[in-house]
């Protein structure tokens, strides 16, 4: 039996498929349009479908849309707020500045709403012509079945599922769902039980949505740029967003109506400087959401008794608050579901309604990894650049030259296997360089035209973790901190945050072996198990998807080499350009790092 899960009401439009129990394949509409998250979060693109995401899920299975059984949609207009029960037809405004009309949130949910509930015609109807073939032979009725499933519904299901856990609590927190903001689950085998939830307008991931805006970055995107902040911060308005949350009971929660702008002066526009006032405001709220999320999840863990606990939503995708929730909170374990945000409710969608329409209690599917995506295999690779007329190499050994090309302080492009779903790049679509010395943060960040305050990431070979990083646990998917040791601080410089911490991803052979090959000639040759690996993509772009994307963004940026499967692209060394390790001494004693910067 064939699912397709679809995500496309709000932002970061993904389709997924199932075949009895197995995910398939998976991947963002972004990838493919080269139109960050898919699309805004706006009325008028509600009815815009992630045709080229099905497409690819539909050719890796090898059939067209006809042969799907069921069609699984994450949200459910049913539910919606104000939603005309019984009706054929809904009132929108003909002009901006109409005010809401009786029984909307927005003036334009009527626009909203009947995008949805036409869905299925838009998705044989609107299709693109040249991928118009695999959905030939489809109607508005099928001949799947489509199921509308309520997107907190679908979120938890995305995390509980696919999980390792039998029984588990289950916390979603989203910026908004149909009429919720926040749910609480109780699954046990493949059913999950709603046990509590927290009506809008009140919502945690609205608030950071909020901040996110007021501190001149764009809301349903940048949330996680609040959340480095906050690191330089001090949170000394702490007490002024405790005073905006009020704890309610059996898990909810109210938050009052934000008056930044009265309280701390006018909002930051994008691109104006950032000062200490930024930092401490972003420093608050990342320690109020903690203190709350913290709250809630003691009353789920006293709720349910479980020692589990599974996370979706965008929130989830806070690894601070991750971090803080691992370390301080009741749950013995903690699965945060990789593509947490609202792409993964299609995941979630799909999911459930297999388990649901084929009635088993039995799972089939454990989500190691999440190369999920597009793949390209050597010869389409090589196709394509004896076609693009590029010079290029091919690698003996991928690993060991690569590893050794890496050591010299170069940043490479590194493309291979299937690629990522969700939010993070994790070694098939990433930026690689050692993760010294301490500038080359700053390469990067230059390199990818980004902010100074961003911090780069670390993969570890996951048998060292613990040696580098204080209590590391099993972190495939880069979604919790850690601190570093104190002692292995100056052995990778470039990967410590202000705050002394790294958001970490640790790998073994099973989940990616090229990958942890890779990192382990690195070990052999340096003595550290540790390289940068940074999303491969630059400023406003999605993360690369096919091998002329990669190309395009290898000759667009100051990259130094790229290596798509089994080849290599390199760029001449201007005559004046000084090496990128220039003045470094790098060898080993005992296996034991001992660098040193010759001044």
């Amino acid at each position: 039996m064939y699912t397709l899960g679809i995500n496309a009401a709000f932002h970061d439009p993904a389709a997924v498929l199932v075949k009895d129990g197995v995910v398939l394949a998976a991947a963002e509409e972004e990838r493919f349009t080269h139109v960050k998250h898919g699309k805004r979060p706006i009325p008028f693109s509600t009815y815009e479908l992630p045709y080229h995401a099905i497409d690819f899920c539909l050719k890796t299975a090898g059939i067209n849309l006809v042969d799907i059984d069921h069609i699984a949609y994450s949200f459910d207009p049913e539910i919606f707020p104000g939603a005309p029960q019984g009706q054929k037809t809904v009132e929108i405004p003909l002009r901006p500045g109409v005010t809401s009309l009786p029984g909307w949130m927005n003036p334009y949910d009527g626009l909203f709403l009947s995008s949805i509930l036409n869905a299925p015609g838009h998705l044989v109807d609107g299709v693109p012509l040249h991928l118009a073939k695999r959905f030939k032979g489809a109607r508005q009725n099928g001949p799947y079945r489509w199921h509308f499933v309520n997107h907190h519904r679908s979120h938890a299901a995305s995390a509980f599922l696919p999980s390792p856990y039998e029984k588990a609590a289950v916390l979603v927190l989203d910026g908004r769902g149909e009429a919720i903001s926040t749910s609480y689950w109780l699954g046990e085998g493949n059913q999950m039980t709603l046990i509590g939830e927290v009506s809008l307008p009140h919502s945690l991931g609205l608030l950071y949505e909020q901040m996110t805006t007021y501190l001149g970055f764009l809301h349903s995107s940048d949330e996680y740029k609040v959340m480095a902040l906050a690191s330089f911060g001090k949170p000394v308005y702490a007490d002024y967003f405790r005073s905006l949350i009020t704890l309610q009971e059996n898990g909810r929660y109210a938050i009052a109506p934000l008056q930044l702008e009265a309280q701390f002066g006018p909002a930051r526009d994008k691109g104006e400087p950032l000062e200490a006032l930024h930092f401490d405001i972003a420093s608050s709220v990342q320690t109020v959401l903690e203190e709350t999320v913290l709250e809630l999840i003691g009353w789920l863990h006293e709720k349910t008794g479980a020692e589990n606990l599974c996370l979706a939503g965008g929130v989830a995708l806070n690894c601070v608050m991750n971090a803080r929730l691992r370390d301080h909170g009741p749950f013995k374990n903690i699965w945060v579901q990789p593509a947490a945000g609202d792409a993964g409710t299609a995941l979630g969608a799909a999911l459930w309604i297999d388990t649901q329409m084929r009635r088993t209690n039995e799972r089939a599917y454990t989500m190691d990894h999440v190369y999920l995506g597009p793949a390209f295999s050597d010869t389409e690779i090589e196709s394509f650049l004896n076609w693009s007329k590029l010079p290029y190499k091919r690698l003996e050994n991928v690993a060991e030259e690569v590893a050794d090309y890496l050591a010299d302080g170069h940043i490479i492009g590194w493309y291979q296997v299937g690629a990522e779903f969700g939010p993070r790049a994790l070694g098939a679509r990433s930026l690689l360089a050692a993760p010294f010395p301490a500038e080359m943060q700053g390469r990067l960040n230059d390199l990818k035209d980004r902010e100074d305050f961003r911090p780069v990431a670390p993969v570890v070979l996951e048998e060292c973790a613990d040696a580098f990083f204080v209590d590391a646990r099993k972190s495939p998917f880069m979604l919790f901190i850690n601190d570093i040791r104190p002692e292995k601080a100056d052995l990778i410089p470039a990967v410590r945050h202000t705050d002394g911490t790294a958001r970490i991803q640790t790998i073994n052979r099973q989940q990616n072996a090229l990958y942890y090959d890779l990192i382990n000639a690195f070990y052999r040759q340096t003595g550290v198990p540790v390289l940068i690996n940074t999303s491969f993509n630059t400023r406003g772009e999605p993360i690369v998807c096919t091998p002329r994307d990669a190309i395009e963004s290898f000759w667009t940026s100051p990259l130094d080499a790229l290596v798509i499967g089994s080849f290599m692209l390199t760029k001449q060394r201007l005559p004046n350009e000084t090496a990128p390790w220039q003045g470094r001494e790098v060898r080993k004693e005992n296996q034991e790092w001992t660098g040193v910067i010759i001044q």
